[in-house]
């Protein structure tokens, strides 16, 4: 039916605004956002999204301070209608594609929230996202990101934190199309055939440097065979060199032994004219996705699950909790990171950004032959 969005010339299908051209169970829209203090002592993060074909929106705010990690989760019905808010929680697009507001009233659920992102470059285009599994595709997406900094408040374990914009960066992106979400579809045949040589490896690197932000994105299966790899540097919008594609990245990770929990890497680069380019990044802490912010096998909760109207709740963990600490292998995690890229000519420059990597089953090039294998 139609909606007030339908009164806008929006439309790119023959259908009212409150429908999606997929009938696919998965197709999604969402917001995510990062931020953290450059020491990565506190960290915070956030996510909506809205699930027409599942009839939900969600969304969940995250802060870790130290080991400490809490989250709150809101989840409603989808109405149709489009717009960026879900219970006590609301995005409010101040400046689309630069300035974005963030309000959560769940103080008595543990987190109370009213802060602003800054961009601090344009947005970047990420490649268009597709993966298939046992030849069915299930991720389609377009993805835009951008780093920035954050300005406002945060009230959280009685005390009130003042996000200075000067001290506070972050990154965020936009992304919509089709991703597994919701309640898990039943396996089939393949819960049986799996294949003993699977392997996931992810890594998404957004850093924000003075003169210049960078992103770095790769996907590759357990044999090492990448199937996502995008690499640019954008720099100022009146900078002569613009937008700068950076090669097919080659990438050496350190875990911590005996896991394989990420410690830092290194990102072999091309510039323009070919000569190489070095970006070390190391991990100065991170929020564990699958313990409260609903990513990867989270056993609380999901993006997308059905919980009812006007369903809010409030969970804390600790990350060294041994429980928290053994979902790491199964999914991914989200690091503040601190590099130093090296130019050909020896320049450095320094940077925080997100440092997001997943290793789950095999991954030859890794050195891990299995879903238990971990750094020697």
């Amino acid at each position: 039916m139609a909606t007030p969005l339908d009164d806008y010339p929006y439309h790119q299908a023959p259908m009212f605004m409150d429908q999606v051209v997929s009938s696919d169970r998965n197709f999604y829209d969402r917001y995510y956002f990062n931020g953290f203090t450059r020491d990565g002592e506190t960290m915070i993060m956030s996510g909506f999204g809205v699930y027409p074909n599942l009839g939900v929106v969600d969304a969940f705010f995250c802060v870790r301070i130290g080991e400490r990690q809490w989250t709150v989760r809101m989840s409603d019905a989808y109405d149709g209608a489009r717009d960026t808010k879900v219970g006590p929680f609301r995005i409010e697009v101040v400046e689309p594609l630069q300035t974005l507001r963030i309000v959560s009233d769940t103080d008595a659920e543990g987190i109370g929230v009213d802060i602003t992102w800054h961009g601090a470059f344009p947005v970047v285009d990420e490649a268009p996202h597709q993966w298939r599994n046992n030849g069915r595709l299930i991720l389609d997406a377009q993805r835009f990101a951008q780093v920035g900094s954050w300005s406002g408040e945060i009230r959280v374990d009685g005390r009130t934190i003042e996000l200075d914009p000067n001290e506070w960066t972050g990154t965020r992106d936009r992304s919509w199309g089709i991703r597994p979400v919701g309640e898990s579809e039943p396996a089939g045949r393949w819960g049986e055939e799996s294949d003993p040589n699977y392997g996931f490896w992810w890594t998404y690197l957004p850093f924000r440097f003075d003169d210049f932000t960078v992103v770095v994105i790769a996907q590759e299966d357990g044999a090492g065979l990448r199937t996502l790899n995008d690499a640019v540097r954008v720099w100022a919008p009146d900078h002569e060199r613009g937008h700068e594609l950076l090669g097919f990245p080659e990438f050496t990770y350190t875990y911590r032994s005996g896991t394989r929990e990420v410690e830092r890497v290194e990102v072999t680069l091309r510039d323009r004219d070919g000569s190489p380019m070095t970006m070390v990044a190391e991990s100065l802490g991170h929020i564990a996705l699958n313990a409260g912010p609903g990513y990867g096998g989270d056993p609380d909760w999901g993006h997308g699950q059905w919980r009812g109207r006007n369903w809010v709740s409030g969970v804390e963990v600790n990350v060294t909790d041994p429980e928290v600490v053994g979902r790491h292998a199964f999914g991914v995690n989200d690091h503040v990171g601190r590099a130093v890229l090296t130019e050909a000519d020896g320049t450095t420059h320094e940077g925080w950004g997100l440092l997001e990597h997943g290793c789950i089953g095999a991954h030859a090039p890794s050195g891990f032959a299995d879903f238990f294998s971990v750094a020697p």
